[in-house]
């Protein structure tokens, strides 16, 4: 008689325990998708913003934002993906440490932007770097030629130095990939961009500074940019699921224990929205 007792009390907590998991599974979402560290392998991020995109249960998203930038194309990727999505959903910026930057850029199109106090963001400019090793390679006898097909095409090889002209053709690509970061900002933020210009010169703000000039839009931490996501999708007051979209670190990264790939290690000369620390 105990044993049918136990085995009816056991089956009763498993039923319980499976509706119970069904309940919580059917819940609306609020999903976390994390962007940490440079940006430079913008496919993992446009994943999954896609991923949230597609799925019905999540409700609004989240974007926790911790990176100094990075290269300009996959910045712009991620925030081409970010303008998609807040169509359907509601997006909100949590800003950690550092959205400098790249970082900044691609906070910009989200609905609302979080930022703690000391978060260090702005940093709003482009840089190309071009190492000159021309006196070195004399120095110890190395001569490099470089066979092309045209004057520029060589411009940022390390084995000569940059003549006038190719200086100006760098400033003047540069000058635009900058306006292209303005005019990303202007749109979605309450700011003029004869007044970014002011502040765009690469100087980096506090949160509390850069909601002053409209570059963030309230202070806060990822339970607030949360909370803000539940009001913006009409889930305030509700019970929801908060989940996290995150993709499955390759074998070098779990062998290192790092984030770094090896398309991060293999890099050429680029322009960047990157702030050096």
């Amino acid at each position: 008689m105990k044993k049918k007792i136990i085995i009816g009390i056991l089956i009763f907590l498993g039923v319980f325990w499976f509706l119970s998991y069904l309940n919580y599974k059917s819940l609306p979402k609020i999903a976390v998708i994390e962007v940490k560290g440079v940006i430079s392998n913008y496919m993992d991020t446009v994943s999954n913003i896609d991923k949230a995109q597609k799925n019905s249960s999540i409700k609004a998203v989240v974007l926790l934002v911790d990176s100094p930038g990075g290269a300009v194309g996959a910045a712009q990727e991620i925030y081409t993906a970010i303008e998609k999505l807040r169509k359907t959903k509601p997006v909100v910026v949590s800003m950690g440490n550092v959205a400098a930057s790249g970082g900044y850029y691609i906070s910009a199109p989200a609905n609302v932007i979080y930022a703690n106090p000391g978060t260090i963001t702005g940093s709003i400019g482009v840089i190309i770097q071009h190492v000159d090793a021309s006196k070195v390679l004399d120095k110890i006898g190395i001569k490099i030629e470089n066979i092309k097909s045209g004057q520029n095409k060589d411009i940022l090889y390390p084995n000569h130095s940059l003549t006038p002209e190719q200086k100006r053709l760098l400033e003047a690509t540069i000058l635009d990939v900058y306006d292209q970061f303005l005019d990303a900002i202007v749109k979605y933020r309450p700011i003029k961009k004869e007044e970014l210009k002011k502040y765009a010169d690469g100087r980096i703000f506090s949160g509390k500074q850069a909601q002053k000039i409209g570059l963030v839009d309230k202070l806060g931490n990822i339970q607030d940019a949360i909370n803000e996501a539940k009001k913006l999708s009409k889930m305030e007051g509700k019970e929801v699921q908060v989940i996290y979209i995150r993709k499955e670190k390759s074998f070098l990264q779990k062998l290192t224990g790092s984030k770094i790939s090896i398309s991060d290690i293999l890099t050429v000369p680029q322009f960047m929205y990157l702030m050096k620390f």
